[in-house]
């Protein structure tokens, strides 16, 4: 399975409109979008931004803690939301939850860490076949939640259900600057880079080993 793998759009419908152009010949199975479609934008935005994607695929996403509520169950022709929730899609299925943990700008769509982990454990405890884990918020204490204040601002409850459920591969957005890999354990979990600036990330999956992954850039 071929995956395209963007996060942190901010809006920027520009460059979702290359990233469309850019990859019309290219073969992508699912695009999974980690959060932050929209900047505190509407509904309506958010639709236009999902429905350009489903040009190339099927678009599967979660909200990110600058999104509103009124996007965290959107449903279209070939696009759908998977916070809290788990979808099947061929041999894998996609478990996932958006927002991110309390920061201190007080965004719309933040939950207590504990909140994210246990949402996150009680789907992953359904789970019948391997699971692509997309969440907004990166695992705590690695470089995908490095900030350039110096902090750590990942989620301690995503490292958890990471290093305890063992996820095929973890997609995450949230932090701009912590754009890259890190594996937990066998883990690989890969924030893509935002979208806002022209990044993501192409990925392929086979049976339970990631067998390509390319961080590019528009």
């Amino acid at each position: 399975m071929r995956l395209l793998l963007i996060t942190d759009i901010h809006g920027r419908l520009r460059n979702v409109r290359k990233l469309v152009e850019k990859l019309q010949n290219e073969h992508i199975d699912v695009i999974l979008v980690a959060g932050d479609i929209t900047h505190f934008g509407t509904r309506e935005q958010a639709i236009e931004i999902l429905t350009t994607l489903t040009e190339l695929a099927p678009v599967l996403y979660v909200p990110g803690n600058c999104d509103t509520v009124t996007i965290l169950d959107l449903t279209g022709d070939r696009y759908r939301s998977v916070h809290g929730k788990l979808v099947d899609i061929g041999n894998y299925c996609v478990v996932g939850f958006g927002g991110s943990c309390p920061t201190p700008f007080l965004t719309p769509l933040e939950y207590p860490d504990d909140v994210i982990e246990s949402e996150l454990r009680k789907l992953l405890n359904t789970a019948r076949k391997p699971v692509i884990l997309l969440t907004h918020a990166p695992p705590y204490g690695t470089n995908l939640d490095y900030t350039v204040s110096g902090v750590h601002a990942g989620s301690r409850g995503i490292r958890k259900v990471i290093e305890e459920f063992r996820p095929v591969l973890h997609v995450c957005g949230h932090i701009h600057e912590g754009r890259g890999t890190v594996r937990i354990g066998e883990v690989l979990s890969v924030n893509p880079g935002p979208l806002q600036r022209g990044y993501y990330a192409v990925a392929e999956l086979r049976g339970l080993d990631v067998t390509y992954l390319e961080l590019r850039q528009l």
